[in-house]
């Protein structure tokens, strides 16, 4: 690893101000991502700007009936509230099939939205990757792709970004806050990624300097049913190879409100606006629900090897939507 200066502030915006004085800082929470790229070589920020301390660590009733997580809110801790098993459960689920308890305690939700991409060939220095080193080609495109994208990738990079959390957040219509020197501002979850086009190094629409303060959690979507629902290698501590988060309203058995990303299947969680479209004001039956599925999945461009990843999601998204809506009443 290589040598750097450490910084802890006492506020946020002493945090911000350190960072104004260092760009290429890095700020520094739980960890456990961070850190693993700074052992294998592919972060080198001069400096560490240790947010763990501030305030930002509670979980907090907005007037509207939504919820305020702060940034440095444990992962475990989050799962574990009540009113967020309550009122959006999809939350906690993707939360507890994230990783092990250990790491659970200790990653927050600002640095879960900020994890970076577990391709194997992004943390390889020995391997060619335009994420990491911009101009240096796609290993992964002629290479080992089993795990990689399907849905808005391009000849620059085709990896997958790897939270669970953030394909619930962008369901649930959730928004990052941000403060910088210049103010603060907030961005939809959904929006919040960028896909990879020429620039696959730029994660996210995050500027320079600025520091994620929390995420809210809108009251529209507390207490609609909600689920997510995961697949992967192993069954447990294991990376999506594809997953789904579901929010589903239905009145009189019509689709009243609906709200669908999948994970595991591109470079940010993917909101599947032309199922979400085709659902609302539907009847909520399992034609329904497979068409409207199908027509985003339409757009999918599998690689080589990971061509399954498109029936898998289908029938992912289809299981948690039909176990979402309620049954038809008797005759």
């Amino acid at each position: 690893m290589n040598g750097f200066g450490y910084l802890r502030p006492d506020s946020v915006q002493e945090a911000a101000e350190a960072y104004a004085a260092h760009p290429g800082a890095r700020y520094l929470a739980g960890g456990t991502n961070l850190v693993d790229l700074l052992k294998l070589g592919v972060e080198r920020p001069g400096t560490l700007i240790d947010i763990g301390r501030l305030p930002l660590d509670t979980v907090q009733e907005l007037p509207d009936g939504g919820l305020r997580v702060g940034a440095t809110v444990r992962n475990s801790d989050l799962a574990a509230d009540p009113r967020v098993r309550d009122r959006y459960p999809a939350l906690s689920q993707a939360l507890l099939s994230g990783a092990s308890a250990q790491l659970r305690n200790v990653a927050t939700t600002g640095g879960n939205l900020l994890q970076r991409t577990r391709c194997p060939y992004f943390q390889d220095l020995d391997k060619p990757c335009n994420k990491r080193d911009p101009g240096s080609g796609c290993g992964a495109r002629d290479g080992v792709h089993r795990d990689h994208a399907v849905l808005g990738h391009s000849p620059q990079c085709i990896a997958t970004h790897p939270s669970d959390m953030a394909v619930a957040l962008a369901a649930l219509d959730a928004q990052v806050e941000l403060y910088s020197t210049d103010g603060t501002r907030r961005l939809p979850v959904a929006d919040f990624y960028r896909l990879p086009g020429e620039h696959p190094d730029r994660d996210t629409w995050i500027r320079p300097g600025e520091l994620i303060t929390g995420v809210r959690l809108p009251a529209a979507t507390a207490g609609v049913p909600s689920a997510y629902r995961k697949a992967r290698d192993r069954a447990s501590y294991a990376f999506a190879l594809a997953s789904v988060a579901v929010v589903l309203r239905v009145e009189d058995g019509i689709v009243d409100q609906v709200g669908l990303a999948f994970g595991g299947l591109a470079h940010r969680p993917w909101r599947a606006r032309h199922t979400e479209l085709a659902l609302l004001g539907a009847p909520a039956t399992p034609a329904a629900f497979e068409g409207a599925v199908a027509l985003e999945l339409a757009h999918a461009e599998p690689l080589r090897d990971n061509a399954y990843k498109v029936p898998l999601a289908r029938g992912l998204a289809l299981d948690v939507l039909n176990r979402l809506a309620p049954a038809p009443a008797a005759a």
